[in-house]
């Protein structure tokens, strides 16, 4: 685990699944508008296919989620890096934290976090945060984190079909 003041990131395990369906049907208002995987009908058995997908694709490093804890080990939210593009050295960073731990600087932390693992534990040398527009407090997670915003893409993103603008940010 890697630990930052009172939180840590963790690599996901399929047993994990019943604390991440809680999470995300409770955090389903913040959630949907931004997270073209969340819809009202997430069940439990979603929760699980994700999981077991991610943690084969940790095994293979072709993706990397990590669940963000509490000291006391309480689930907080996810934070990952994924679409890598081997030949270019690049990835995303994504991340969300339930709403009930919202607002304690917590994905800025597990930002950081994932951001030093990434740049120790892989050979990627860019991670970019692609936020929509209107996602002001995931872009203000970014600017927190201390990644560059670079500018905005015109319909970059697709939520739910519907294309939108996105800022990018990076680490390099």
């Amino acid at each position: 685990m890697e630990f930052l003041q009172d939180i840590a990131i963790r690599p996901y395990a399929v047993a994990d699944a019943t604390v991440v369906w809680q999470a995300v049907r409770e955090s389903m208002g913040d959630l949907q508008p931004w997270m073209p995987w969340c819809h009202r009908d997430y069940s439990l058995r979603d929760s699980c296919g994700w999981l077991e997908l991610q943690v084969k694709a940790f095994e293979q490093r072709t993706a990397f989620e990590f669940a963000i804890v509490s000291a006391d080990g309480g689930y907080l939210g996810a934070c990952g890096i994924n679409q890598i593009d081997q030949p270019n050295h690049r990835a995303n960073l994504g991340y969300w934290v339930r709403t009930s731990a919202c607002r304690r600087g917590i994905a800025t932390r597990a930002v950081r976090l994932i951001r030093e693992w990434a740049f120790r534990n892989t050979d990627l040398s860019r991670l970019e945060i692609v936020v929509a527009v209107g996602n002001v407090a995931s872009q203000r997670v970014a600017e927190k984190a201390g990644a560059s915003r670079e500018g905005v893409l015109k319909h970059r993103i697709f939520l739910h079909g519907v294309p939108h603008d996105a800022v990018m940010f990076s680490f390099t």
